[in-house]
């Protein structure tokens, strides 16, 4: 009954309990939280709320009850059991990190009672994190770099986590290389090195990384999601989904693979099985705005629009200034015919910085949509200026084509002719250009000969009172001549 071998009882139950409940599963669909579990964990929860209740439990135990709690969505019952967790014993950095995905904003992590101890700042810098409160985050880090964890690989690794937040990938890959440099059999976060080297279509590189990490061990999560990010770099999709399902063997609380496994049921259009993927990411940790974006996606397909909106509003309410994000919930607005919700959506998605590009393109289509003329001009001529337009052929040509025709009705001939040449440029056959150039020509002539009538009547208008003059000298010379 001492506590060590009361906590290595409780947990073996607990452990044993799990184990029975995923070899029961047919494929670790079965809901990974809620009261599906109260069954199951009946008997250890009444020993523990007993125990906890007659204030027997010491730290490791007050954890084991906390991580009960947790799965069952006691959420404040387990935040309270965490913190009395990490005051009796502050070195369990596990408790720590079972509480940091229960915090939700950075108002609830300033009122917690946290203890005061050297692990507290670890702790703050890995829940910013973890709340995309990124620049705080990192700010903490370096300084607990600088005040004597320089060579600690954990505070490097959530720098660069913090870096793959804010979108920084190159910098994110550059932190990563030199921890992999420090120490080469580190699998922690190699996931997320894969998922940066996957955006970068690094084929060679994450050839390389899988080769290696099944070299150090092919039965860890990590390895699994690295090969498996490997075969969807190949579009080998199939393969890459059995290696996401062998994480979720090992670890079936690993939100990478559920989430990385949804994104490749959507390139197979297995709608349904993303649906599911997405949502057991989203019981994994409920932050996961990648799950809820995936989620928007799926119900889009299915043409549910307004389930659609719901999931998009909940990953915007994630990440406030992702473009990405605020484009989605923009085009949602727009097919249900919200027109004004939809133009809030693109221009702050604009404002915060438009990573993919598309922000401009949207507020110019919404404008043009609804007769704005004038806005919908000022938001093609952005569009057009962004560099990365210049990969989107085909919306680019219809920018141009909108500018010319607005500066052509406007009788601004010079900028229809520069818009229309940029879409020659483009594609020598668009007869829509070719016409407007045409167009603008038989205007100038019509206009130059407009100009040549109007000088014409302004000089006999001009030569008028010399001609009645000379009239009148006639008049007096045949008057004269008729006297004599």
């Amino acid at each position: 009954m001492s506590p060590v071998p009361k906590f290595l009882n409780l947990y073996s139950m607990y452990m044993a309990k799990e184990k029975k409940r995923l070899d029961n599963s047919p494929d670790n669909t079965t809901s990974l939280s809620g009261n599906a579990h109260l069954k199951d964990l009946s008997e250890l929860m009444q020993i523990l709320n007993e125990e906890y209740n007659q204030k027997k439990l010491d730290g490791y135990g007050m954890f084991l009850y906390g991580v009960i709690l947790k799965k069952l969505d006691l959420t404040q019952l387990a935040i309270t059991v965490f913190l009395e967790c990490v005051h009796l014993c502050p070195t369990l950095w596990s408790a720590w990190l079972e509480l940091a995905p229960l915090i939700q904003d950075i108002d609830q992590l300033r009122g917690l009672s946290l203890p005061k101890h050297w692990i507290k700042p670890f702790f703050i810098g890995h829940a910013l994190i973890e709340i995309f409160v990124n620049e705080s985050g990192i700010s903490l880090f370096e300084e607990i770099q600088l005040a004597g964890f320089s060579k600690c690989l954990y505070t490097t690794s959530q720098i660069a986590i913090a870096y793959h937040n804010k979108r920084d990938v190159d910098k994110a890959i550059e932190i990563f290389q030199q921890i992999l440099a420090a120490d080469p059999y580190r699998l922690e976060n190699l996931d997320m090195y894969s998922n940066l080297l996957f955006v970068r279509e690094q084929k060679t590189e994450m050839a390389h990384l899988a080769h290696k990490a099944v070299e150090i061990n092919k039965y860890r999560p990590e390895t699994c999601c690295v090969i498996g990010n490997y075969y969807s770099i190949r579009g080998e999709h199939q393969k890459a989904i059995l290696y996401f399902q062998r994480a979720l063997k090992l670890n079936p609380k690993y939100l990478s693979a559920w989430t990385l496994m949804g994104h490749e049921f959507m390139e197979l259009k297995n709608t349904n099985a993303a649906i599911q993927s997405y949502r057991q990411a989203v019981e994994v940790n409920r932050r996961d705005f990648r799950a809820w974006y995936g989620l928007g996606q799926a119900y889009e397909i299915i043409k549910m629009p307004f389930y659609g909106l719901y999931y998009y509003k909940t990953a915007t309410q994630l990440r406030p200034y992702d473009s990405r994000m605020l484009v989605a919930l923009g085009e949602t607005y727009e097919k249900l015919g919200k027109n004004s919700n939809a133009l809030k959506c693109y221009q702050k998605a604009c404002n915060v910085g438009d990573i993919e590009g598309f922000a401009m393109l949207k507020l110019g289509n919404l404008y043009e949509k609804i007769n704005d003329r004038e806005n919908a001009v000022k938001a093609y001529k952005n569009y057009v200026l962004d560099e990365r337009s210049s990969s989107e052929k085909q919306s680019l040509i219809n920018a141009y084509l909108y500018l010319a025709k607005y500066y052509r009705d406007t009788k601004n001939f010079e900028e229809a002719t520069y818009f229309a040449h940029k879409i020659i440029e483009l594609d020598e056959t668009n007869n829509e250009a070719k016409t407007i150039l045409r167009e603008i020509s038989d205007a100038r002539v019509k206009q130059s000969e407009d100009i040549n009538e109007v000088s014409m009547d302004e000089s006999i208008m001009e030569l008028e009172p010399e001609v009645s003059v000379a009239a009148d000298v006639i008049e007096d010379l045949e008057m004269s001549l008729a006297l004599e």
